[in-house]
């Protein structure tokens, strides 16, 4: 008996420790955690694999989904079983199971089985819940306020309308959007934590609505709900010159709450007849450009329960549809970090001016005490001019001011609701009290994107900028990916999306909010496939087919794919990327792009007084035939990956083609490019348009550019991102090293020099005299020459997706010291875990630290080893059972190695 209960007790602890070796974590839905509301009917899983073991595969999952949670513990009424799947896939498992119902929420959690023979438990239930699924899901009605502005500056209107709640609620859900910008209160209390909703899309086509669970806030009797819409991008100022009223001139509001009481009977409340507005409300004028005026005094207004009386009239019912309504698949903006004031100061000019030490983008709350009807005004800026006063000239015709009007009664807490700024610096007027930081606090918005990759080297400089890149990402990703986030533009220019988007994806998680970006550019891209410049599109329609932002249609899909490895997502957008290669075939001319308006190289090095021909220039049909044989290889390789082969036959063909127009037209038959600029040998390199034969005296003809600059990079936008990644492809990484931590202008420490916290639009926008460029350009938070993160991460510290099993299944550790640094340490989380590649220089020793994560693998290269030895954990290479492939070659040392935590040493 004692022997059955110790042979019990054993199985029972190699049960318990069978069970911890492998589990499931980090559920996603669609690259969300427990998304309300979603319209994708095959909606994607993914999970990720915890294990200390090495080398560890998973082999098969089994996903199961059930509309409740109770069956689906039980294994019971499922709406959806995969059984057990023999496979490795993790992070793209498309749902298979019945058709999908609106409003319903699902139920789903998985196991999996590793290579080692271990078995994970069931993992913690998640959720998903869709949203509207049919237009016949509405009925709602669209509302307006009964006055006609006619596209004019004016108070912001509010919404409102009373229900009664007769019995406990089970749950309960608020579908709502909005022509402008919307703000909704229930009870008094605001909806959620999001703002700037329903976001900037292409309205006309694709307008998104949220939904909330709002069941805690609702009570049994007396409900009250108002909803005040702002001007927003629908028709408030875009673009330049301030032009207003580009989607409508009227904001309007659909609201559907949902409500199931805890005896299962329904109801719904929706916007319709018997909803009243009004204008009489605290925010008086709203305009993303200009700012916002709030007056306190009328807040009662607004956080009212009952709405009679002489300023609320009865709404217009208007007839605008459903067709265009989507569900969101990126994620909403949000307030972030917060920042108290680095300092007070007077200026000499005798302004209040306060520092918050970063330039951000979001707004300043003011909790302040004053006179009733005595207003205070904020305005804001990112420097200060060479004396040290308030600088506002860069920002065109944008005001970024704010404007608040106090009750005088208590302390009033102020924030904008339907505006945002860019700024480091506030000025302060209208207030003569003490401001520190109890009453001034700056909030950072911008959308709730995961930060995934930290990066961090020996050199201070290097860091300073790698935070500038973070934060010029946060700053112009709120909502689209703007090119600046402060003077009268903050469009969604292509051009610095595709620059940048590489560098983004190690930063943060921006798989959500591409996927909603690259919807726009499909719905704003024209009938014969060109490609805007901004996305959404507010230009007109000539100003469309730029080479290098139009080639964005097909340089992120598959970046995007390289990096997150979504074959749907490739798809999805397969048929923009051809339609924008067959645009440029139609206006091309004998293979040749050579007609259009082009941007070029946009803000190359340029110089005032140019007798020498020092200016960088490149010929910008040059350019644009680069990008044609870009774009026509990014189209080939999404060909191959979707298996359609006459594609792959037909564009391999056209890119021959281009080639040989390209070195027809722009190359001498001794090599040399006829733009002699850093860009033109970049580009021909980058995009191999030279043969095999002319590549190796084009990349030294490149250096000998950079040489003739003294070290220094003379590259735009399209020219930038590249050119680090060329030199260290042809041998040179020593002259990429010289590029990066070049601190005269022009470079990318030069600015950190001068003081920026972020990336600036020009590499000189403060001149070394302290005055500055030309004020009609000149953004000091810009994100496009933040590009080279990108090389950072791949080169510098070396952690990179392998091209053979993209969205890092494989993963490339290949690290290439240099510059004079001792560390630099690059860490990625992916959708498998987190990656890491780390090297340091001490005492002659090379020491490299690699993390791989569950259920992928990587192909590591340590540098310089030549015949030394190479330890691993303090023991030799080749007895780590999870390398295998140990080879020498070139003077490296290469390897494969499984799932694991890594030390390696050797000395140089």
């Amino acid at each position: 008996m004692k022997r059955n209960l110790l042979l019990i007790a054993m199985c029972m602890l190699a049960q318990m420790a069978w069970a911890q070796s492998l589990s499931v974590q980090n559920l996603t839905c669609n690259y969300k955690i427990n998304p309300i509301g979603t319209d994708v009917t095959e909606p994607t899983f993914a999970w990720k694999l915890i294990s200390g073991t090495r080398g560890t595969m998973q082999e098969a999952y089994e996903v199961r989904v059930a509309l409740n949670n109770k069956d689906l513990i039980a294994g019971k009424n499922l709406v959806w079983n995969s059984g057990k799947v023999s496979s490795d896939e993790s992070a793209h498992v498309n749902y298979a199971g019945a058709k999908l119902v609106s409003k319903q929420r699902y139920y789903w959690q998985v196991r999996v089985w590793d290579n080692h023979k271990n078995a994970s438990a069931w993992s913690a239930v998640n959720y998903f819940e869709m949203g509207m699924l049919s237009t016949s899901d509405w009925s709602a009605k669209w509302i307006q306020a009964p006055i006609i502005t006619n596209g004019k500056i004016g108070p912001a209107p509010m919404f409102a309308n009373n229900f009664q709640v007769t019995k406990p609620v089970k749950q309960a859900r608020l579908y709502i959007t909005s022509h402008g910008l919307y703000e909704a209160r229930l009870n008094g209390e605001k909806i959620g934590q999001y703002y700037f909703t329903p976001g900037w899309t292409s309205y006309k086509k694709r307008l998104q609505y949220q939904t909330y669970d709002v069941t805690a806030m609702l009570k049994q009797g007396k409900n009250a709900t108002l909803v005040t819409v702002g001007d927003g991008w629908y028709r408030g100022n875009l673009e330049f010159k301030l032009n207003r009223n580009v989607y409508g001139k009227e904001v309007a509001l659909l609201y559907q709450l949902e409500i199931e009481y805890a005896d299962g009977q329904k109801q719904t409340f929706a916007s319709g007849d018997g909803w009243k507005a009004s204008i009489n409300g605290p925010v008086r004028t709203s305009d993303i450009y200009n700012g916002e005026t709030y007056d306190a005094r009328l807040e009662a207004n607004a956080k009212a329960l009952n709405y009679t009386g002489k300023d609320w009239s009865p709404v217009k019912v208007m007839d605008f549809g459903y067709d265009n309504l989507v569900a969101p698949l990126g994620p909403p903006v949000v307030k972030h970090e917060r920042f108290a004031p680095l300092k007070v100061i007077k200026t000499p000019k005798g302004e209040t001016v306060v520092d918050f030490g970063q330039n951000l983008v979001g707004w300043v709350q003011l909790k302040l005490k004053g006179k009733a009807g005595d207003t205070v005004t904020i305005n804001h800026a990112e420097v200060l001019d060479k004396p040290g006063n308030f600088y506002t000239e860069n920002l065109r015709e944008a005001k970024e001011e704010n404007k608040y009007v106090f009750t005088g009664t208590k302390v009033d807490m102020f924030e904008p609701h339907f505006t945002f700024q860019g700024f480091r610096y506030i000025k302060i007027t209208g207030y003569t009290g003490k401001l520190d930081s109890t009453n001034v606090t700056a909030i950072a918005i911008y959308s709730d994107m995961k930060p995934t990759g930290t990066l961090v080297t020996s050199n201070p400089m290097l860091n300073q900028l790698q935070h500038n890149i973070q934060w010029g990402q946060k700053g112009n990703f709120v909502d689209v990916p703007t090119d600046c986030p402060q003077r009268d533009e903050r469009l969604g220019w292509t051009g610095d999306a595709e620059v940048f988007f590489n560098t983004a994806a190690y930063n943060m998680d921006v798989a959500g909010f591409f996927t909603k970006w690259l919807q726009d550019l499909k719905a704003d891209q024209h009938a014969d496939g060109n490609v805007p410049v901004v996305i959404p599109d507010v230009r007109k329609p000539q100003n469309a087919g730029s080479a290098g932002w139009g080639d964005v249609a097909t340089i992120i899909p598959w970046n995007f794919y390289q990096v997150y490895g979504d074959k749907k997502l490739l798809a999805g957008q397969y048929a923009s990327m051809k339609a924008w290669v067959e645009y440029i075939r139609s206006v091309s001319k004998n293979n040749l792009w050579n007609s259009g308006p082009h941007y070029g190289d946009w803000l190359f090095y340029t110089m005032a007084d140019d007798r020498d021909g020092k200016a960088a220039i490149t010929d910008k049909f040059l350019i644009a035939q680069a990008f044609y044989a870009y774009s026509t290889q990014n189209l080939i390789n999404a060909a191959k990956v979707l298996e359609r082969e006459n594609d792959v036959i037909a564009y391999t063909a056209l890119l021959g083609d281009i080639k040989k127009a390209f070195l027809n037209e722009y190359v001498t038959p001794s090599g040399r490019m006829v733009s002699n600029s850093q860009t033109a040998y970049v580009l021909a390199l980058q995009f191999d348009l030279l043969p095999e034969k002319l590549r190796e005296q084009a990349a030294a003809r490149l250096v000998e550019n950079v040489k003739s600059y003294d070290n220094h990079l003379t590259t735009g936008f399209l020219g930038t991102p590249h050119l680090c990644h060329v030199l260290s492809r042809f041998g040179y990484t020593d002259v990429a090293y010289k590029l990066l931590l070049q601190d005269t202008y022009p470079s990318w420490l030069y600015p950190i020099k001068m003081g920026a916290t972020t990336i600036w639009e020009r590499w000189d926008g403060i001149k070394p005299d302290g005055s500055f460029q030309n004020v009609t350009m000149n953004s000091f938070n810009h994100y496009s020459y933040g590009a080279i993160g990108d090389w950072m991460y791949k080169t510098m510290a070396g952690l990179n997706p392998d091209a053979d099993a993209p969205g890092y299944k494989k993963i490339i550790i290949a690290p290439k010291p240099g510059g004079g640094l001792t560390s630099a340490n690059a860490e990625l989380e992916t959708q498998y875990g987190k990656a890491k590649s780390a090297w340091k220089v001490e005492g002659g020793k090379l020491m490299v630290d690699v993390i791989i994560p569950p259920n992928t693998s990587a192909k590591i290269v340590l540098p310089n080893t030549g015949n030394g030895t190479v330890t691993e954990g303090n023991a030799p290479l080749d007895k780590s059972a999870s390398i295998k492939n140990i080879n020498k070659k070139d003077g490296n040392t290469e390897m494969i190695a499984g799932s694991g935590t890594y030390h390696f040493e050797y000395q140089q």
